[in-house]
């Protein structure tokens, strides 16, 4: 185009700008009769923080927070009023003098050139409109940056304004962009700072100062020259600005690559949020949207300095992870069973890795095969269904069990010792002698399966069959820490807890967490099972996780040895740990396949009494250094249970006592001996005696074929020891005619403490041929 068309053409593009000015003023007329604008929610993000106040992480859907405009420097304000409407300060949210202008330079151009927009407009534009550009829009445009500015403060437009705009690099407003660039507050900023991000608003991509620092320089030197034009800063600030480099931070890393610390708990803490509750909302989107964008600030019941310990724990027992193939995955978790509130969570290895599951939280989920960490919940329903203490039940190295017409019998074995009590089997974890305990007819796989649930493990269905007693329905580990801690706890269920409070951006809280209970069993059959649990520790299958003080725990393996679990607690804390393979692994057994969770699992070849039982102790005695040791549980006068509870059975004598871990005595070796003889050096050594009598062909009578535990272990004083015996021999026989034919003697067991008889006989079992040594657990 040439000069002379440009001229010719001077006054159609004069009636174009007059006729602009004129539909402005027709749009100022419009905006006085216009209602209030409601001013929009920016999106902030979310914070999460730990028990203590740290900060975890943030949530976000966009990198936005918002400030008052108290925070921004001076320098900032002015930059930007400088470079993007200089009559700020004067106009009434539409510039008649820069629309004219634009129109002018625009007509001078042959293009749109410049825009003309006030703060006031931009900030309408991004928060309110589109970004169509038509007459029509920049008519509404103008008229609600009219009625803005009619209802609303130059200073509050401004730290709207501030607070919207988007600076490239994916920053929203000042603060985001502040420690995008140069990794401090807004606050910190300094004036050749506030003019480089004043610049980078017109064109965010073209003066990326990452991108093109020259571009962004030049850029950063028209913002500090329109500031001098107009005062708003002197010629020695002018010139030591200008001749300032750009250094900028080290770009952050992208969200999904910032480490922060215990993310399968935060996990939980956003699955909570979104799916299992209706705190931030009636629907899923609406929760969604609240979490992302709602600038909330979550208060969680994390203890970091717990959950770097327990990671510690599984780094030390099992240093291979990520590195050799044959190393297991572990999963922990640690709840405060009078509070319920998570301390810690370990969901995984190395969530922030490359390896196929590392965001699967394998401290939840579909969950494990427990083992014979489900033995204290048989315990339970059988002590709450009258079973008493002392009852015996038959405890065969292996047997089968029928299971009605057309079904499959139930073949066990593991845990041989002839016979046993409920707390007898529960230490040295016998097998045979729990699915004796679950099929009889006071306990049964229905009232079991109801007692898991009640304690705790509701998370996954558990089956209403016998082989539960053995672990064969799957638990979380949150969910077997939770029975453990409702056991710690007087039988008192307090649900899990992650977030004790949410408070939004206004600073209301919209959530407080209250404390809720229910007594899932009775204080006495809780501190009944403690002595157990505490022999498992001390002399049973669980020896590896002895912590010094006084703490009740279970062992528990799967079939196949595919799980292995310890879970145990103290007054203190109840923690589970799992140690299995979440993927069946190429360990040198040409198991190649990749299904998560889900079976072929790889078999493991450990215990629980090994792996997890080491965790445990390492993770325990870490967490509880500088507490003082305490009993597992305080004596209790009264309690009101909240279930019904069957009457016990008429050999009930005492609940049993706890066992006192300080005070350890060597179990003497009597077997060979007599019966009267042995009795006495165990009561001697400060233990407690039972005996079983068996008859074998050929053996002396009264003497003492077998014990348990064995003799040269060391066991806490007060320990009861079975013994397997022969019958005495019969009494001599009397010739006295005029004598009454005497009575037949009670069979001579000396060491049988005096008080009600022995009880009837257990369900009776159909030995099986021996398969093998039996399994430790």
């Amino acid at each position: 185009m040439t000069r002379a068309r440009v001229r010719g053409r001077r006054p159609l593009l004069a009636l174009l700008v007059v006729a602009a000015l004129g539909t402005l003023l027709t749009a100022c007329g419009e905006a006085g009769d216009s209602p209030p604008v409601a001013l929009p929610v920016n999106a902030q993000p979310s914070a999460i923080y730990a028990a203590d106040g740290t900060l975890i992480t943030v949530l976000r859907e966009e990198d936005r927070t918002n400030v008052p405009l108290e925070r921004v420097p001076r320098s900032l304000q002015d930059a930007v009023v400088a470079i993007e409407d200089e009559r700020f300060w004067e106009h009434n949210g539409v510039d008649i003098k820069a629309v004219a202008r634009a129109a002018e330079q625009n007509a001078e151009a042959g293009e749109v050139a410049q825009g003309g927009s006030t703060i006031t407009q931009q900030y309408v534009k991004t928060a309110l409109l589109s970004d169509e550009r038509t007459l029509s829009r920049k008519l509404e445009e103008a008229s609600l940056a009219l009625a803005l500015e009619r209802n609303y403060s130059k200073h509050l437009i401004l730290e709207l304004y501030l607070n919207t705009i988007y600076f490239g690099n994916g920053a929203y407003g000042v603060e985001a962009a502040a420690r995008h660039y140069f990794g401090v507050s807004v606050e910190d900023l300094g004036l050749e700072q506030s003019a480089l991000l004043a610049g980078i608003i017109q064109a965010p991509s073209r003066h990326d100062p990452r991108k093109d620092p020259e571009a962004a320089r030049r850029r950063r030197n028209v913002v500090l020259r329109r500031m001098r034009e107009q005062d708003m800063i002197t010629r020695t600030q002018y010139e030591r600005a200008v001749e300032a480099p750009i250094e900028l931070a080290p770009p952050p890393a992208p969200p999904e690559q910032q480490r922060y610390p215990a993310p399968h708990f935060v996990d939980e803490v956003k699955r909570w949020l979104l799916h299992g509750s209706d705190v931030l909302g009636d629907t899923p989107a609406e929760r969604r949207e609240r979490l992302l964008r709602g600038g909330l600030r979550i208060e969680t019941t994390i203890d970091l300095d717990l959950q770097r310990k327990a990671e510690e724990a599984i780094a030390q027992v099992l240093p291979g992870q990520g590195v050799d193939p044959r190393t297991p995955d572990a999963a922990l978790v640690s709840i405060e069973p009078r509070t319920g509130f998570v301390r810690a969570m370990v969901g995984g290895h190395d969530y922030f890795g490359t390896h196929s599951y590392r965001q699967l939280n394998l401290a939840v989920g579909g969950g494990r095969s427990p083992g014979s960490a489900f033995k204290p919940i048989v315990m339970a329903a059988a002590l709450e269904a009258g079973v008493s203490p002392s009852k015996r039940f038959d405890a065969p190295s292996s047997a089968v069990f029928p299971m009605g017409r057309g079904a499959e019998p139930w073949r066990v074995k593991g845990g041989g010792i002839g016979s046993g009590t409920l707390a007898e089997c529960l230490v040295v974890s016998s097998n045979t002698c729990y699915a004796n305990i679950v099929l009889d007819d006071a306990v049964g796989a229905e009232r079991t399966a109801e007692m898991a649930r009640r304690l705790g493990i509701v998370s996954t269905e558990v089956p209403e069959k016998p082989a539960i007693a053995l672990g064969a329905a799957n638990a979380t580990v949150l969910d077997m820490a939770g029975v453990y801690a409702t056991l710690g706890n007087d039988g008192s269920r307090v649900p899990p807890t992650f977030v004790t409070k949410v408070v939004d951006s206004e600073g209301s809280i919209i959530h407080q967490h209250t404390h809720e209970q229910s007594q899932a069993i009775t204080p006495e059959i809780a501190h009944q099972i403690a002595p157990a649990m505490a022999g498992v520790i001390s002399s049973g299958t669980g020896t590896d996780a002895d912590i010094g003080r006084p703490a009740a725990g279970k062992t528990g393996t799967a079939q196949q040895n595919t799980d292995a679990w310890f879970c145990g607690y103290t007054q203190q804390l109840a923690t589970a740990v799992w140690v299995g393979f979440a993927e069946a692994r190429d360990i040198g057994n040409d198991r190649r396949e990749l299904v998560p969770m889900r079976p072929p699992y790889t078999r493991i070849t450990v215990y629980g009494g090994t792996y997890p039982a080491r965790i445990w102790s390492r993770f325990m005695r870490s967490a509880l250094e500088g507490v003082p040791p305490t009993p597992l549980f305080e004596p209790r006068i009264t309690s009101t249970p909240t279930t019904t509870v069957a009457p016990p059975d008429e050999d009930f004598v005492q609940p049993l006592e706890p066992a006192d871990p300080s005070r350890t005595v060597t179990v003497p070796d009597v077997e060979g001996r007599a019966v009267d003889e042995a009795a006495g050096a165990l009561r001697r050594a400060g233990l407690e005696v039972d005996v079983i009598e068996v008859d074998v062909e050929g053996a002396r009578p009264g003497v003492v074929l077998a014990q348990s535990p064995g003799g040269g272990g060391s066991v806490p004083a007060g320990t009861t020891v079975l013994l397997e015996v022969t019958p005495p021999p019969p009494p001599p026989p009397t010739t006295a005619p005029a004598a009454p034919p005497p009575t037949a003697p009670t069979p001579t067991t000396p060491t049988q403490p005096a008080g009600p008889p022995p009880p009837g006989p257990t369900r009776p079992t159909v030995p099986a041929p021996p398969a093998g040594p039996p399994e430790p657990d």
